[in-house]
């Protein structure tokens, strides 16, 4: 958030609370912040048409429950299901994790013609602008999770993030 704020964009974390916050309360404030801004103008000053807000729901993956270390990896993005306006920031967020994550697996599924996973996560389905939701890798993977921890890892997460976001916008 801060790289976005330094770079003049209005960015805000959604949930800045220390514990878990319930994903009605999280679609409310994400609704409620786009109806704001739905009031001032209609788009993105920067590309007309482009909803003004746009959510980047982020998290690590887990292959299990069960406490075990796992062999999955690999960095995703999920849209809600069916070509809506998470796609295009979607594959925005592909473009920099190949980039920013290059030699690191990257899951994809092009079976509608674009790289993001399709899910109907209530995150997703529930709110009102463009969401994309960002698996960072496997936390039950010993070598993803050193990985995440490094700061190699933070600055790729945090790259892969902000020009994601910025190539969006435009």
């Amino acid at each position: 958030m801060a790289h976005l704020q330094y770079r003049d964009y209005d960015a805000e974390l959604l949930v800045p609370e220390f514990e878990d916050i319930p994903l009605k309360t999280r679609v409310k404030r994400v609704n409620k912040i786009y109806d704001q801004a739905m009031a001032k103008h209609s788009s993105c000053p920067a590309r007309p048409g482009i909803s003004p807000v746009i959510l980047v729901s982020i998290h690590v993956d887990a292959a299990g429950s069960d406490g075990q270390w796992h062999s999955a990896t690999g960095w995703s993005c999920y849209t809600s299901p069916g070509q809506t306006g998470g796609d295009e920031l979607a594959t925005c967020l592909y473009r920099a994790a190949e980039k920013f994550l290059a030699g690191r697996k990257i899951r994809t599924d092009y079976s509608d013609g674009d790289p993001d996973k399709e899910a109907g996560f209530f995150i997703l389905n529930r709110t009102k602008c463009p969401a994309a939701l960002v698996e960072c890798g496997f936390m039950d993977n010993r070598d993803e999770l050193e990985f995440l921890r490094s700061p190699e890892g933070r600055k790729a997460m945090v790259g892969v993030i902000v020009e994601g976001v910025i190539s969006y916008v435009g």
